[in-house]
């Protein structure tokens, strides 16, 4: 790996100087990728690495096994290509780790489009000795198309995503925070080290769980809100619903394994397509019985009987959840809000909730039976990885 690094060391390249630690030697830094199988769009990734701002690191490919064309991507831009049997992203990302020497990591995926400013709006909070890590928002690129986008705002959909950091904008330069997603961070490998890297086994929220431990080792994170990295969002609506569900069933067993992680709004999620299924059997049942057929259908008088409770009150509830919907999607952070996607939102969101609810329940029903050991195997993502 020091031959690759010194490649990247180069000064005929350099627009950036090297960031320097305190005996003047300059921060070895690395960027890691896992991957499966996904060489073309992890072509458009090395791409943009390739013309970076920041030229003084070495890329580094954990690969699971691809049987497509992969390790000739990585050869095509000099990177550094690990041959990994890993089953998961935790694992993948640890083979690579116990193999490297570098003094900073960056992680992101391989369907990024990252920025060429990129690795130096991370590298240079490093600077400051009380950063352990920092990271950025992401946000669907503007490749993407519509319905991808709309996924997006409805990640982004203030209210209604209880937390999400996928658009998380504080306002600052360099702001605390307890959590930076995967696809746009960077550590200091000593910390990686200190608490042993990621979770083994874990098959999601990989990255939450690595956060919670270096803070309980008294390391601060922190997020540039101006460091935004493209990620692509899942298309509707196989795709994106396949992804929500596995986000509720990883988060809910990560939970178990790491209660210090968990909050309120991960397990009230999973009462929400049971509600949602006995609102509309009521709302039904109020629509049959005589709840809208009455001579009380447009005013406010009148005597409120079960059916006209039913079908008034679960309509305006309905009503509310759209209306809140689409406010938190006007004000939200997500740089595609359009009327169209505006629009859209209360749809992507509820399919959202209603898919990351059945994870949590799928979730419930395996912890029961295992506990734990729920959150340990294969990883369960749009692609599948092979030993």
């Amino acid at each position: 790996m020091d031959e690759v690094f010194a490649k990247f060391m180069g000064e005929d390249s350099a627009q950036v100087p090297a960031l320097l630690k305190e005996d003047g030697e300059p921060y070895k830094v690395a960027i890691l990728i896992p991957t499966i199988n996904n060489a073309d769009e992890l072509d458009i990734v090395l791409e943009r690495l390739s013309k970076q701002s920041y030229p003084h690191f070495e890329i580094v490919i954990s690969d699971s096994k691809s049987k497509d064309h992969t390790k000739d991507v990585c050869k095509k831009y000099g990177a550094t290509w690990i041959d990994d049997s890993s089953r998961n992203r935790a694992d993948a990302c640890n083979f690579a780790l116990r193999q490297m020497d570098h003094d900073l990591v960056l992680f992101t995926d391989d369907d990024t489009i990252p920025p060429l400013d990129w690795v130096e709006k991370l590298v240079r909070w490093f600077e400051n000795p009380e950063v352990g890590a920092v990271g950025g928002p992401n946000f669907a690129p503007d490749e993407d198309p519509f319905g991808a986008k709309c996924a997006d705002v409805a990640f982004c959909t203030k209210f209604m995503t209880a937390g999400t950091r996928y658009g998380a904008q504080p306002k600052g330069d360099l702001v605390p925070i307890t959590h930076n997603p995967g696809v746009n961070c960077a550590h200091r490998m000593a910390n990686l080290r200190e608490v042993d890297f990621f979770e083994p086994g874990c098959i999601g929220a990989e990255d939450v769980v690595l956060d919670a431990k270096i803070q309980r080792n008294g390391h601060k994170l922190f997020i540039d809100p101006s460091n935004v990295m493209p990620h692509r969002r899942r298309r509707p609506f196989k795709p994106y619903m396949k992804q929500m569900r596995n986000y509720g069933y990883t988060r809910m067993v990560a939970n178990k394994r790491w209660p210090e992680i968990a909050t309120w709004s991960h397990t009230a999620i999973g009462f929400f397509p049971p509600l949602v299924v006995i609102s509309l059997l009521a709302f039904v049942y109020g629509a049959l019985t005589g709840g809208m057929d009455n001579e009380y259908w447009l005013t406010l008088s009148g005597e409120w009987g079960i059916s006209r409770i039913a079908f008034h009150g679960i309509g305006g509830l309905m009503a509310l959840y759209v209306g809140i919907c689409w406010l938190g999607a006007a004000i939200g952070t997500s740089p595609h809000r359009s009327i169209g996607t505006v629009f859209l939102a209360p749809l992507f969101v509820f399919l959202a909730q209603w898919a990351y609810g059945q994870g949590v329940i799928k979730a419930w029903r395996e912890i029961r039976k295992t506990g734990g050991k729920a959150g340990v195997g294969n990883q369960i993502d749009d692609r599948n990885r092979t030993a």
